[in-house]
């Protein structure tokens, strides 16, 4: 059966292939109840007879059901669809109905070189966003990387996928037993590797590893097989950004190596913290450091080593301590209550006052620079100013209806982005307006001529009234200004009409000769009629039929003069 012509569900009509994972294939698909683009995963029918797998399978409609946010991809449905099997065995195969995105897959624009500092900011910000609302909806996505994150065509950051994500509340299990489909090596973070349990902190790692590709065009570890690389996850360090990709700043090389590190209890501890030290990294500033969060009651998080390991010999230690309940029998215990609270609350109070008084740090370091602000300067001006700070300047020309010509436009990196010394520096020059020739419109009417104009970018202005000896009335004669004129988009251009009449001389007391001549040439029709008994000299024009003025265009006139 041809997958085209296949009905889920009695509602779902499959598409084309779209996409291959791990577990399952992507189908576009079109919902024929509702009339609307969907796209359809399937699971593989290699897999779908395994009952683990379809139970994964399933775990995962409900959970990325519970995801409606801007950032992530909906799931709309779910269900099992029953198939013929060669044998005349019947097979089940389940599928989800999801939100269908236009856009292109992250890695694939990985693939044409590293991305820009700013947007790669901006597409973290995207991913960590979605996994601030999956980790407060207690899911663990568990496989984040390029492949799993669309960038739509209008920008907008969409993560997919979470089907290999398990609610928060089954994070006990070890992913061990699934290290095979679920998650990539290139991605994993160092749990993961060792096949621990894995919590929030394990995304946000994962998190680190797309935003260094991205900064650099590579991932941090690279080896021959996957077991190579999850050893290298675990074991090594991390080189900075910056040492692959010179125009990283040192404040972003800080928060990817934090995002980066070994220790969970050591990296970002949630998603706004790792958001909130991105932005001000983009913005220039070096992240201030952070106190632990060493809050693991929330489910998000498990209890560090050495609670879980100490704790319990701890407290077997204090409960049976002889010589501890002799002691506290010979005081009031509540001396003892209210010293230990008096202790705990100066060291909170300064824990408080230390956290309140640190600041970021503006102080660069003397490898890096900060571009300066150069707007409105002349060209000269700002390459002088920027080569001051061991910057290379390149200068580029733009079209401008704001900035006067030869004045600097802006800069590229912009103001305030953290660069290298070395680092080349577009600058951009107003080279004034735009000039735009005016179209010919004479001869058009008056409607053709108007739409000619405005999408030439001019506004129509007046329509001027002028008779014409030859211009059929409403028809354009010229435009002011004039064709060969200097003309800038968005100027008014005035455009002449006739009237479809002609403007009359008077000829009396010229030559018969002049009179015909001069009405002649108004495409006048001319009829010369000799009378006698004048005093004008002989051949001089005495009356015309048609007085001074305006009279309709080719009309007939009599010229009389004396014979």
């Amino acid at each position: 059966m041809a997958d085209e012509t296949r009905l889920l569900a009695g509602r779902y009509r499959l598409g084309e292939l779209i996409g291959r994972g791990g577990m399952s294939n992507v189908y576009s698909g079109r919902d024929e109840r509702l009339g609307r683009q969907v796209a359809i995963k399937l699971l593989k029918s290699q897999l779908a007879g395994d009952p683990v797998f379809r139970t994964r399978f399933r775990q995962e409609a409900q959970a990325a059901s519970r995801m409606a946010h801007p950032t992530i991809v909906r799931v709309f449905d779910a269900g099992e669809e029953r198939v013929a099997e060669a044998g005349g065995f019947e097979g089940v195969v389940p599928f989800i109905v999801m939100e269908f995105v236009e856009g292109r897959l992250l890695k694939d624009i990985i693939k044409e070189g590293p991305l820009d500092s700013a947007e790669a900011i901006r597409i973290t910000d995207g991913i960590l966003t979605a996994l601030e609302y999956s980790h407060r909806a207690g899911v663990v996505h568990r496989d984040i990387k390029p492949g799993n994150v669309m960038v739509t065509h209008g920008g907008q950051v969409k993560v997919m996928d979470f089907g290999i994500a398990r609610a928060i509340s089954d994070s006990s299990a070890t992913v061990a037993q699934t290290t095979a489909i679920l998650g990539t090596a290139q991605y994993f973070s160092p749990e993961q590797a060792r096949g621990e349990s894995v919590d929030a902190r394990t995304d946000l790692y994962s998190t680190g590893v797309v935003l260094f590709e991205m900064l650099t065009g590579e991932p941090p570890f690279k080896g021959e097989t996957p077991v190579a690389v999850a050893y290298q996850h675990v074991s090594e360090m991390p080189v900075a950004p910056s040492s692959i990709n010179p125009l990283v700043s040192p404040a972003i090389d800080q928060v990817v190596l934090h995002a980066l590190a070994k220790d969970r209890f050591a990296r970002f501890q949630s998603a706004v913290e790792f958001r909130t030290d991105l932005e001000t990294a983009g913005a220039g500033r070096i992240p201030s450091k952070r106190l632990p969060v060493e809050d693991f009651q929330t489910s998000l998080f498990g209890a560090p080593p050495s609670l879980a390991q100490g704790g319990d010999s701890a407290l077997t230690q204090l409960a049976g301590d002889d010589e501890y309940t002799v002691r506290t029998q010979s005081r009031p215990p509540v001396v003892w209550i209210w010293a230990g609270i008096a202790s705990v609350a100066v060291i909170l109070i300064g824990i408080v006052v230390w956290v309140l008084s640190l600041q970021p740090s503006t102080e660069l370091p003397s490898t890096s620079r900060e571009v300066p602000s150069v707007t409105g300067q002349t060209f000269e001006a700002a390459d002088a100013t920027l080569q001051q700070l061991d910057l290379v300047t390149a200068r580029y020309d733009v079209v401008s209806d704001t900035v006067p010509a030869g004045q600097v436009i802006d800069t590229d990196p912009g103001a305030g982005t953290i660069v290298s010394p070395g680092t080349v520096i577009d600058v951009h020059v107003s080279s004034g307006r735009e000039t735009v020739a005016i179209p010919s419109v004479a001869g058009s009417s008056v409607t053709d001529g108007a739409a000619a104009l405005v999408a030439a970018g001019f506004t129509v202005g007046q329509t001027i009234k002028e008779n014409s000896p030859d211009i059929a009335a409403d028809v354009i004669i010229r435009t002011d200004p004039a064709v060969d004129a200097a003309a800038y988009a968005g100027d008014t251009i005035d455009m002449v009409v006739s009237t479809g009449m002609v403007s009359v001389p008077s000829v009396i007391g010229l030559p018969i000769s002049d009179g015909t001549t001069r009405m002649t040439d108004l495409l006048l029709v001319v009829t010369p009629r000799a009378v006698t008994n004048c005093t004008e000299p002989a051949n001089t024009v005495v009356r015309q039929s048609i007085a001074e003025g305006d009279a309709t265009q080719r009309s007939e006139i009599v010229l009389e003069y004396c014979s």
